[in-house]
């Protein structure tokens, strides 16, 4: 019998106690257009994990673009917005005379809440019809 109490009396005990769990997310996107000699490309991917020892993000972007005989550039920021937020703005972009890509990616972590990433790309070569598409996650 006194076994049996002491069996009952542990489960009340893991019953009523509460359950410490890790919760984590991630996710991101990427996005390339390329016409005639031209592409550009960027990427951003992002990430946060609570459990009972705190909270943790990352964030990361990058891009690049070439051009045969035109131009090319690209750049990244990356910053903390207010509070426990990140910020990456990533853009990339060629062009030969009218003909182009572009490239564009933000992504926004908030710590232990949400991942959220969107991409545009867009191509262009005179006497035709842009070429447009658009990535997202999250909200």
């Amino acid at each position: 019998m006194r076994i049996s109490i002491a069996c009952a009396a542990a489960a009340l005990l893991l019953a009523t106690a509460p359950l410490s769990a890790q919760t984590s997310m991630s996710g991101g996107t990427a996005g390339s257009a390329a016409v005639g000699g031209t592409s550009a490309s960027t990427v951003g991917t992002g990430g946060t994990s609570t459990s009972p020892t705190g909270t943790g993000s990352s964030i990361a972007a990058g891009g690049s673009a070439a051009s045969v005989d035109g131009k090319a550039q690209s750049g990244t920021h990356v910053n903390q917005g207010n509070g426990p937020v990140l910020n990456a703005n990533t853009r990339a972009q060629a062009h030969e005379g009218g003909t182009f890509s572009r490239s564009h990616t933000r992504t926004k972590v908030k710590a232990g809440e949400d991942v959220q990433s969107t991409t545009r790309t867009m191509s262009h070569e005179p006497g035709s019809k842009p070429i447009k598409s658009t990535t997202s996650i999250g909200r």
